[in-house]
């Protein structure tokens, strides 16, 4: 190494004299070859002995003798398998088989709404319609209402069942336009399932309703609803006319609060016609929301009007010219005109909008 180190510089003292006296230049160029020749005469000799060592040190590290590698044979590979059993599968065995322990079930089923429209619109016969929904039986029949039997539940029960599993075994047949929405409606984000509402096997309404009537069955849940149609002015849901679903789409709808229209005017619009338009004079809360005046359920004041006049009139026409302040109790007292009978409504009578050239203020 310190041969190498003369080697550079001498190099760097050639660079140093170049340009001085030539006889001097060539001796050292002849000094330079020489010492290059001796370094590498050193380097193959330190090379020789490196190498030299550790080819003694890998051979002495090699076994003596190489282990024979053992051929599995068919035997011992037959020995390392585990063979596990398969479980049994269920199979269909028709309702006979369940009516064995369930004969009231399936007597009763047999004049469900389901029971005769299986076969009739979806061609499924009733010997069938047990396993449909409930599974392939078999092994449930073979526990013999033994319940430590692992074949006992091999078959759905509905009550054990969460929502999600029971609203996706009745959307296996009952997926059409009118539940198009139902995945992720208000009612399926509050973990209500389709056996909230309907009932197969107890069913006491039309619709497999589990109430008598559609509005009883909402009533179940929507008790502050159901008080709100005990007021004077209410839908007449409470006298037969109408009920929940005239509205409301409890399956699902792509609007809020469940309407069965694009927007709550275009709803009420399908029975007050006359309220539609278009007028020439318009009054702009009625276009906007029928709801901003009227409460859709009922209301202790007429016309089912969210409070009474000329208070309600007020809350936006605060400022008018008869007159600009709140009418209060001492108008009560001198029992104002304004306070009794129609109030706002005895002269603006058009209060929905007139198509009267005059008909500016709605009083025409």
């Amino acid at each position: 190494m310190i041969k190498i180190m003369v080697f550079f510089l001498n190099i760097s003292y050639i660079h140093r004299r170049e340009g001085r006296d030539n006889l001097e230049l060539t001796s050292l160029r002849r000094a330079m070859r020489q010492n290059l020749l001796r370094c590498a005469q050193h380097f193959l000799w330190v090379s020789a002995v490196i190498f030299g060592v550790s080819g003694l040190s890998v051979r002495a590290e090699e076994p003596s003798a190489v282990a024979p590698v053992e051929t599995p044979t068919a035997a011992s590979v037959a020995a390392s398998v585990v063979v596990s059993e398969e479980s049994p599968v269920a199979e269909f065995v028709g309702a006979e088989a369940c009516a064995a322990c369930h004969g009231d079930v399936v007597e009763s089923f047999k004049g469900a709404r389901h029971g005769k429209m299986l076969p009739k619109h979806k061609g499924i016969e009733f010997e069938k319609a047990c396993e449909t929904c409930h599974g392939p039986g078999s092994l449930h029949a073979g526990a013999g209402g033994d319940k430590t039997d692992p074949g006992f539940n091999t078959v759905k029960t509905f009550k054990k069942l969460d929502t999600a599993a029971i609203s996706n075994a009745c959307m296996a047949c009952h997926k059409d336009a009118e539940r198009t929405h139902w995945s992720g409606s208000s009612h399926d984000r509050a973990n209500v399932s389709c056996l909230s509402c309907h009932s197969l096997h107890n069913a006491k309404g039309h619709g497999d309703l589990v109430a008598k009537n559609t509005s009883e069955t909402c009533y179940v849940c929507h008790k502050d609803v159901k008080a709100q149609m005990r007021r004077s002015a209410h839908m007449p849901v409470e006298e037969g006319k109408m009920d929940c679903n005239s509205c409301h789409n409890p399956h699902g709808t792509s609007t809020p609060k469940l309407v069965n229209a694009p927007n709550t005017n275009q709803l009420c619009y399908q029975c007050h016609q006359d309220k539609r338009g278009p007028f020439l004079w318009e009054h702009v809360p009625v276009r906007e929301n029928c709801s901003t005046c009227h409460h859709p359920h009922g209301s202790h004041h007429d016309k089912m009007l969210v409070a009474k006049q000329p208070f309600l009139c007020q809350r936006c026409h605060a400022y008018t010219r008869h007159p600009g302040t709140l009418y209060d109790g001492g108008d009560v007292t001198a029992q104002r005109s304004q306070i009794f009978g129609q109030s706002c409504y005895s002269c603006h009578s058009s209060i929905h909008g007139s198509n009267h050239p005059a008909g500016k203020a709605l009083a025409r």
